[in-house]
C-alpha cells in the first residue's frame, strides 16, 4: 500500500459518490478471461495533485504456473510473486530494467496465480490529461507518448511498489478501478504479448488484448498483426 507520507488528504479518501464497482465476477475470473473484460474500464488514481481517471485500452493475460511468460511459472513463490497467489482484486506492482514500474490486476482464486498486466490507458478528460502530463513530465502531444506502455502510464499516474498489494476493488484506496464501458461493444482485438520471447511455445499465444486502432496502444506489432477477438 502507499505510504502516510504519499497519501491524499483524509476529506479526499471518502468513497466516490458516482462509484460503480466491477462484478466480483470479474476479479475472480482467470487472466486470460479477466484481461479483455477489463478493457474499457476505469483506473482511477487519487494522488497528491487530485483524482486522476483513466481508461484502460490495452491489457496482456498472465495466467496460472503453466504459462511460461509469468512469474509465478512452474509455481514459482517468492517474496516478489506471493500477491499473485492471493485472491483476486490487489494490485501486482514490479520494477524492470532497474527504472520502469508495471501495474498488474491480480485475479482468480488463492494459489492459483493470476495476473492481467494494464499496458496503457488514456485519460478520460482534459484535466485528467493535464494532471498526468504534470506528472509524467513530458513535451509530446503523442497520446501513446503519455501512457501508453506499461512504464508509461506508471509514470503518468505515478505508480510505484508501495502500491503493490492495494486493493482495487476498494473505492477509499489511492488506487482501484471501476466500471466503464460496457465491454461488449467494444472493437477488441489481440495478438503476442510484447517482449516475452523467453517464453517459448507460450510467445505467440494471443494473449495482449486492446481497442483496434486506438492511438494509446503502446507497440504497433507489423510481424503480428492484431486479429479480431472473438467472445
Amino acid at each position: 500500500m502507499p505510504s502516510e507520507s504519499r497519501s491524499p488528504s483524509q476529506s479526499s479518501l471518502a468513497p466516490h459518490s458516482g462509484f460503480r464497482p466491477l462484478p466480483a465476477s470479474l476479479f475472480a475470473a482467470k487472466a486470460l478471461d479477466a484481461s479483455p473484460r477489463l478493457l474499457g474500464q476505469t483506473l482511477v488514481r487519487r494522488s497528491e495533485i487530485g483524482v486522476i481517471r483513466s481508461r484502460i485500452i490495452e491489457t496482456e493475460s498472465y495466467g496460472g504456473i503453466e504459462d511460461k511468460g509469468s512469474h509465478a511459472y512452474g509455481g514459482r513463490r517468492t517474496n516478489r510473486t506471493e500477491i499473485m497467489f492471493g485472491a483476486g482484486g490487489t494490485a501486482y506492482v514490479y520494477l524492470i530494467y532497474g527504472m520502469y514500474h508495471c501495474l498488474n490486476v491480480v485475479t482468480g482464486e488463492p494459489d492459483d496465480p493470476q495476473a492481467v498486466l494494464i499496458r496503457a490507458v488514456e485519460p478520460l478528460t482534459e484535466e485528467d490529461e493535464r494532471r498526468m502530463r504534470m506528472l509524467r513530465k513530458i513535451k509530446s502531444k503523442k497520446p501513446a507518448d503519455l501512457s501508453g506502455g506499461p512504464g508509461k502510464l506508471c509514470r503518468a499516474l505515478d505508480i510505484d511498489k508501495s502500491f503493490n498489494g492495494c486493493r482495487l476493488n476498494v473505492p477509499t484506496s489511492s488506487l482501484y478501478l471501476e466500471a466503464g464501458d460496457d465491454v461488449d461493444g467494444l472493437d477488441i482485438v489481440c495478438g503476442p504479448r510484447i517482449n516475452i520471447d523467453y517464453a517459448e511455445e507460450y510467445a505467440a499465444k494471443p494473449w495482449r488484448f486492446f481497442l483496434k486502432d486506438h492511438p494509446c496502444v503502446s507497440v504497433n506489432d507489423k510481424v503480428n498483426p492484431p486479429q479480431p477477438f472473438y467472445r
